[in-house]
């Protein structure tokens, strides 16, 4: 696809997620009904919740895309990763900041080293890593094969994630959206819940087809650079 294309692509499907997320807010504020044991406050979790699932499969392309770029060496492959990861971290920090303010309703306090909360911000600095790493060898291809490895074992946190709840002591509620007997919600909440997937998972893929157009025309200019040296 070209590079025109893909900057198109990235507009329109940004722009139709910036308007699902503004309908989410809609009806976040004025449809869903309020949850009856935490009150206005658990309104925060069509916000939450989509924003962690989309980072989740952000960072599994990163994994997959890293992986492949390993065993075929394919540019694209890194382009992809690097795009998906750069959107994994906005949506990590989305979580990371709207959980704090749920928390400190729900549970008096902003922060405690609880096992998702403390899995959830060592996943984020994993994915810091990889940008570090990236950046930090004087060999572009060595950078590129280490941050793929950290990429793929970066991903290993995510089930580790959603089942931290289930195997250790946690101040979070179990699962009410992935759980073996079907999501425990009311149809207006899940209706919400759906709007915000999809609203975010837009606004994600977006952006990363504008940042993998914007990065396809850099390294573009880099090999012309290259052959005009």
């Amino acid at each position: 696809m070209s590079i025109h294309k893909l900057r198109r692509w990235g507009i329109v499907l940004g722009s139709l997620g910036v308007l699902g997320v503004l309908v989410l807010h809609a009806l976040v504020f004025f449809w869903v009904p309020t949850e009856a044991s935490q009150g206005i406050i658990q309104r925060i979790f069509y916000i939450h919740v989509p924003a962690a699932i989309v980072a989740f499969l952000a960072f599994g392309v990163v994994a997959i895309a890293g992986a492949l770029y390993l065993w075929l060496g394919d540019e694209q492959l890194d382009q992809a990763a690097l795009c998906a990861a750069e959107g994994g971290m906005v949506f990590t920090t989305v979580v990371l900041l709207t959980g704090p303010l749920w928390g400190k309703i729900a549970w008096g306090t902003y922060w405690t080293w609880e096992p998702r909360l403390t899995l959830t911000l060592l996943l984020w600095f994993i994915y810091l890593g990889y940008f570090l790493v990236r950046a930090s060898t004087e060999n572009p291809e060595r950078g590129k094969r280490f941050s793929a490895v950290v990429g793929i074992v970066g991903a290993l946190d995510i089930p580790l994630i959603h089942v931290s709840v289930l195997w250790f002591r946690s101040l979070h509620p179990g699962p009410v959206v992935f759980k073996t007997s079907g999501p425990s919600l009311a149809a207006p909440m899940s209706v919400t819940l759906g709007v915000g997937f999809l609203s975010m998972l837009l606004v994600f893929l977006g952006v990363f087809a504008f940042r993998y157009a914007l990065e396809t025309a850099k390294r573009a200019a880099e090999m012309r650079a290259r052959a005009n040296a």
